[in-house]
C-alpha cells in the first residue's frame, strides 16, 4: 500500500504504520485476539438479538447487575513495591483439584443454544486450559455425554426438576460419570422477569414444556439439602448464598464449599453486589469451608480483588458464554488465556508473587467510574450501540 510500510506489532500481529499515524490492526478472529474486547466484539457479530439479551440481560431494572460490576469497580487497589517479582505463580487448588488460575467455568443453563456443543465446549476449554468447569443440569449434552468426552475434572450442578426419586437419579448420574463434586443452585426458586426475554416473546426451551419447570426448584429447603448430602460423598457446594446467616446455615448442614452469587442479578431485582456479601459470608466461615465467588467478574483484576477479599476461586458465566459465542472452545481457551496474563500482569504490579500473598491490605474502597452499562463497564471501548445493560 503506497505510503505505507508493513511491521510487526509486539505480539507479532501485521499492522501498518502511515506518516500521520500509528494505526495497529485488531484481529477479527477471536482465537488471535490479543485483549478480551476482540472477543466480546466477536460474540456481538455471532449472537442475533434474542440471544445476546439472553446472554447480557438480568431481572427488571437490572439493577443487581449493574450493581455487580459497580461494587468491583469501586474497590481500588493498594500494591506493595520493592519485592521480587521475578517469578509470579497463579496456580491454585479447589477442592482438591488443581488450577492454573483460579478462575472456574460457572455453570450455564441452555448453553447449547450458545455453542453447538453445549456444555461440552466448556468441559473441553477447561481441560485443555487446566481448570474445573461446572456442568448445568440444564444444559446438553448429559452429564455422562460431557464425560465421556472429556477427561478434565468437572463439578455437576443441579436444579431440581422432579421430586426426591427423580433427585436421587440426577445424583446418581453425576456420580456415575466421574465428576469430582456435586453443586446445588439455591438463588433461583423462581424464575425472575427478565425483561428483555419478556418483550422477544422469547423463553429457554425447558419453559415451553407447558408447565412450571421450578415447580420442584420452589420446593427444596434445607431437610431436602440434608438428603442430597447423604445419598454421596462428594464434596457439596451450596451455589447462591447471599448472606452470613445462610452460611452458617449451610455449614451446620455440612456443605463443604460455599458459592456467592445472586445468579448473575438474572432472578432477583436490587439485590446486593456479590463482592460485598462476599465478605461477610467470608467472616461467617472463618476458614471452615471452601468459598467461591461470582458476579460481574470479567477482568484479571476483578478476579485478584475477589481473591484478596477472601475467596478461593472465582466463577465466570457472562465471559464463558461470551467466548463461547465468539468462536467456542477454542475461543474460551484463548479468553482463559488472556485472563491469565491479566492476572500474572497484576501480581506482579501488586507486588505478589503467589495467590496467598493476597489480603484485604490490597484493596481499599474508591469511587467507580461513570460506565456505559454493567456489562461493558469492562471494556469502556467497547461499541456502544450493542443494546447491552444500559
Amino acid at each position: 500500500m503506497e505510503g505505507r510500510r508493513s511491521l510487526r506489532s509486539h505480539a507479532g500481529l501485521p499492522c501498518h504504520v502511515s506518516p500521520a499515524a500509528t494505526i495497529v490492526a485488531v484481529p477479527a478472529d477471536p482465537l488471535a485476539a490479543q485483549t478480551i474486547h476482540t472477543i466480546i466484539d466477536a460474540a456481538r457479530a455471532q449472537l442475533d438479538d434474542k440471544m445476546w439479551d439472553y446472554v447480557a440481560g438480568a431481572a427488571e431494572t437490572e439493577t443487581t447487575a449493574r450493581r455487580n460490576r459497580l461494587a468491583i469497580d469501586s474497590l481500588a487497589l493498594r500494591p506493595r513495591v520493592l519485592r521480587d517479582v521475578s517469578s509470579v505463580d497463579a496456580r491454585t487448588t479447589l477442592l482438591g483439584q488443581p488450577m492454573r488460575i483460579p478462575v472456574l467455568l460457572g455453570p450455564l443453563g441452555a448453553l447449547e443454544l450458545i455453542t453447538p456443543d453445549g456444555g461440552l465446549a466448556s468441559a473441553r476449554a477447561a481441560e485443555r486450559f487446566g481448570t474445573i468447569a461446572t456442568i448445568s443440569s440444564v444444559a446438553e449434552p448429559s452429564f455422562a455425554a460431557v464425560a465421556a468426552a472429556s477427561a478434565g475434572p468437572k463439578i455437576g450442578q443441579l436444579y431440581i426438576r422432579g421430586d426426591e426419586r427423580w433427585t436421587d437419579e440426577l445424583i446418581d448420574s453425576v456420580v456415575e460419570a466421574g465428576y469430582v463434586a456435586i453443586a446445588l443452585t439455591v438463588d433461583a426458586a423462581v424464575y425472575g422477569r427478565r425483561e428483555r426475554q419478556i418483550r422477544h416473546g422469547w423463553m429457554p426451551d425447558e419453559h415451553r414444556w407447558g408447565r412450571d419447570p421450578h415447580y420442584w426448584q420452589s420446593r427444596v429447603t434445607w431437610e431436602w439439602l440434608d438428603r442430597m448430602r447423604e445419598r454421596t460423598t462428594l464434596p457439596f457446594i451450596l451455589k447462591g448464598v447471599a448472606t452470613a446467616q445462610d452460611a452458617e446455615l449451610a455449614l451446620e448442614h455440612g456443605v463443604d464449599a460455599i458459592y456467592v452469587s445472586n445468579h448473575g442479578g438474572r432472578d432477583l431485582d436490587h439485590g446486593q453486589a456479590t463482592i460485598e456479601t462476599l465478605r461477610e459470608v467470608v467472616d461467617a466461615v472463618g476458614g471452615r469451608a471452601t468459598v467461591i465467588v461470582d458476579g460481574g467478574f470479567m477482568r484479571g483484576t476483578d478476579v485478584l480483588k475477589g481473591i484478596a477479599l477472601g475467596a478461593d476461586a472465582v466463577g465466570i458465566g457472562r465471559l464463558q458464554a461470551l467466548a463461547l459465542a465468539a468462536g467456542g472452545a477454542d475461543a474460551l481457551v484463548r479468553a482463559l488465556e488472556l485472563l491469565e496474563q491479566e492476572i500474572t500482569t497484576t501480581m506482579g504490579l501488586l507486588g505478589v508473587r503467589r495467590l496467598d500473598e493476597l489480603d484485604a491490605s490490597f484493596v481499599s474502597r474508591a469511587q467507580a467510574l461513570p460506565a456505559p452499562s454493567a456489562l461493558l463497564a469492562a471494556f469502556p471501548d467497547v461499541q456502544a450501540d450493542w443494546r447491552a445493560l444500559p
